[in-house]
């Protein structure tokens, strides 16, 4: 990759999730970190404007993507698609017997505090997790960074992804929950 990265405005990202693949040429993969354990697969990707997180077990699959309002991306197989803008949840039942929750926020911070939440998050990235700085070494001011961590929780999946925008002090927030439940 020889082109500078470009991080959109917070304003202009947009939370989407499908029930089926995407495919990876819709979008520029910066780091990858995949995952195959109890019977599914996990695959977490960094992109210019966050992450792409692809779970699939079995027939059932889901895509979660943090993206801009006008990438060109498919409308069939969208089950969700929220704005960052304030704090929002959404849910759904990705197949019989799994569910998937989310909740997303943005955080405009005061500069002290932003830069201080901001080292944490690179020094948590350090120990665990994928994190990639957008600009290394940035001599003019912070790298925008995106971290993401997944946990297993008795039930399922946890992943927290957290992305930083400097030049706006924001920090865009996501969780998810992938989890097995009960055949009604």
């Amino acid at each position: 990759m020889n082109h500078p990265i470009i991080r959109p405005r917070v304003a202009d990202l947009e939370f989407r999730v499908y029930d089926r693949p995407l495919h990876p040429e819709l979008f520029e993969t910066l780091a990858l970190r995949r995952v195959r354990r109890d019977g599914y697969s996990l695959a977490v990707r960094m992109i210019p404007t966050g992450h792409v997180l692809e779970w699939a077990k079995g027939d059932a699959y889901l895509a979660e993507m943090t993206t801009t309002t006008d990438q060109p991306l498919p409308a069939h197989g969208r089950r969700l698609a929220h704005p960052f803008r304030g704090e929002k949840r959404g849910r759904y039942e990705v197949a019989p017997g799994v569910r998937y929750q989310m909740n997303l926020q943005v955080e405009v911070l005061a500069p002290e505090v932003f830069l201080h939440v901001h080292e944490e998050l690179i020094a948590d990235g350090a120990k665990r997790g994928l994190l990639f700085h957008f600009r290394p070494h940035y001599r003019l001011g912070l790298s925008p960074i995106g971290y993401v961590t997944v946990e297993p929780v008795p039930s399922g999946l946890c992943v927290a992804a957290f992305h930083t925008f400097p030049d706006e002090f924001a920090v865009v927030k996501t969780q998810s929950l992938i989890e097995a439940v009960p055949v009604q």
